[in-house]
């Protein structure tokens, strides 16, 4: 059965997860992590996220976001 649609409005907290294929690592070094890192704040500045938490593993990322304006077409 498929999912519903996602809950987009403003000010809505967001799970963001990116896994690794086949439970493999992400991330090559430190280098690849703080690339990640300054990414994710880069991507926040310009659309005006608030990253609220984040956490880097070695196969899995997993970021707790919330925004004022909505992004998915319903």
């Amino acid at each position: 059965m498929p999912r519903g649609p996602r809950l987009d409005a403003p000010g809505c907290l967001h799970h963001v997860i990116a896994r690794g294929i086949e439970r493999r690592p992400l991330f090559a070094d430190d280098a690849d992590r703080e690339d990640l890192v300054a990414r994710l704040a880069g991507l926040a500045e310009r659309t005006g996220a608030v990253v609220l938490a984040w956490a880097l593993l070695p196969n899995h990322v997993l970021c707790a976001a919330a925004h004022n304006a909505c992004y998915v077409e319903h």
